[in-house]
């Protein structure tokens, strides 16, 4: 690949368009101009069926929901193109990868396969609110400094029966692999740093990744109790060895002692930021949950536990300490650093999120096959990739009551959008002129639908556990359904 810097328009950007377009088997022109449609509308993406009057888009206002039902796109192959572009990484150099699972809720489409109840916050008077809909693992690569952007590498639909952290887990081996493949990872290079919420199961997410140069970085929450190692056995001791130390509760300081790193940072937004690092904890598993089938004894899985404490917040609250546990040991004070600053970079991935659902329109289509909703979100990943191959080579289009960028080579992805259609006319164009054609006959007027689409469970979570079956009754003004377990 050419560098996007110095060939201008016709490098990466015009590089990865070429690529997408190959991953597009069926339907492939009406799918493209699809994306260059989202690329270039004025304002938020409100309809498939508007996107048909940019002027990308060259066909008719139905073309976009007929390619969504029945295209096809190569998506093992566009995964493999995204890892091939050019990715950001840390002030050290090494790659960090967030996940995130977010939801495009359905909660009135009856006739939509596949849905889940869907966790969600800030519904309700900010209560916790399960919602029908399709849940989605993200995964992205972080960059260093303060910014909106982050990489795309995959997206995996949650479907009724799977387990949120064994797809995960497969999720984030097969994109390492691609990594290693492209040539972003090689012997010698700092570990992948893989950083996730207090959601995910970071213990276990390391036991089973431990074959691949990825280090993992999860928040635990403030009730966690983990375990020392334990003191050595006196001389002449009978039995079975202590396999655990002493508790370390983070809620219960008189259980801590002198911590083996400590670091204070200041920084412009949070005053200063105290670390202090905790080597050779690991939490004490047991034979339920995720390690039900474990055959003989439970593996200790020893990690650092780093404690945040900053001292102030911009919104004027009291802050509170963040707990992050990292499944590497003996590492030192720098590599603390990097994790809790890679921990805060995580939060860029909400504004991705902000960033396909309120203006790219990523949950607005009322599709009703989970099969053409992956559609249309692979589109709007290739579309955010090329947002950010061109960020360096559009120009700042600012409304008039708007403050001028501080710096115009760090553009938001809301920007780089305004630009992209003075920048299209530059780049490769591979799809076709549309033919000329005429409508279909369709349904005569006045004869009702005498197939009408089938009706589908919600099912209530995703956890594939065969031996508990419950049942969940909710019903609507016009219809009952019954909910089921995966």
């Amino acid at each position: 690949m050419q560098d996007a810097g110095e060939s201008g328009a016709g490098g990466d950007l015009s590089w990865f368009r070429q690529e997408f377009y190959r991953c597009l088997s069926r339907r492939a022109d009406a799918l493209y101009e699809l994306c260059d449609a989202a690329l270039c509308a004025e304002g938020p993406v409100r309809s498939i069926a508007e996107l048909s009057l940019t002027g990308e888009h060259r066909r008719g206002h139905g073309s976009g929901y007929a390619a969504l039902s029945r295209g096809r796109v190569e998506i093992d192959r566009l995964r493999t193109t995204l890892a091939g572009t050019r990715l950001p990484r840390a002030a050290d150099g090494r790659l960090v990868l967030a996940v995130d699972i977010t939801s495009w809720l359905r909660p009135e489409a009856h006739t939509s396969a596949q849905r889940i109840l869907c966790h969600t916050y800030g519904r309700g008077k900010n209560q916790h609110i399960m919602v029908p809909g399709w849940p989605y693992s993200v995964l992205v690569a972080l960059e260093a400094g303060r910014s909106s952007w982050t990489a795309p590498l995959d997206v995996v639909r949650l479907k009724p029966g799977d387990d949120a952290a064994t797809v995960t887990a497969g999720q984030v081996r097969e994109v390492v692999d691609r990594l290693v493949t492209a040539g972003h990872w090689r012997p010698g290079d700092p570990d992948i740093l893989l950083v996730a919420d207090a959601g995910y199961d970071g213990p276990r997410l390391a036991h089973v990744l431990a074959d691949l140069p990825i280090a993992v970085l999860v928040r635990m929450s403030t009730r966690r109790t983990l375990r020392r190692r334990p003191p050595p056995r006196p001389p002449g001791t009978t039995g079975r060895p202590r396999r655990h130390g002493g508790d370390f509760a983070f809620a219960e300081p008189a259980t801590w002692d002198e911590p083996d790193i400590t670091t204070h940072t200041q920084t412009r937004l949070y005053g200063t930021a105290y670390a202090r690092a905790w080597d050779r904890l690991h939490p004490r598993l047991t034979h339920r949950t995720a390690w039900v089938d474990h055959t003989g004894d439970l593996p200790i899985i020893e990690g650092t536990v780093i404690r945040l404490q900053i001292d102030r917040l911009p919104s004027g609250a009291q802050p509170k300490p963040v707990w992050l546990w990292h499944s590497r040991t003996g590492i030192g004070p720098a590599m603390v650093d990097v994790c809790w600053q890679a921990f805060l970079r995580r939060f860029d991935i909400e504004h991705t999120f902000r960033m396909l659902k309120q203006t790219l329109g990523w949950t607005t289509p009322k599709l009703r096959s989970p099969e053409a909703a992956d559609r249309w979100t692979w589109l709007l990943i290739a579309a955010y990739t090329q947002l950010r191959l061109a960020r360096h080579l559009t120009r700042d289009l600012r409304r008039r009551w708007e403050k001028p960028a501080a710096d115009p080579r760090r553009l938001s992805p809301a920007r780089v959008r305004r630009g992209f259609r003075n920048l299209r006319t530059h780049t490769a164009r591979p799809a076709a002129a549309p033919k000329p054609s005429r409508p279909g006959p369709g349904r005569p007027a006045g004869t009702p639908n005498k197939h009408p689409a089938p009706r589908h469970n919600v099912y209530i979570v995703t956890s594939a556990d065969r031996r508990k079956h419950k049942h969940h009754n909710t019903t609507t003004p016009s219809h009952s359904h019954t909910d089921q377990t995966g």
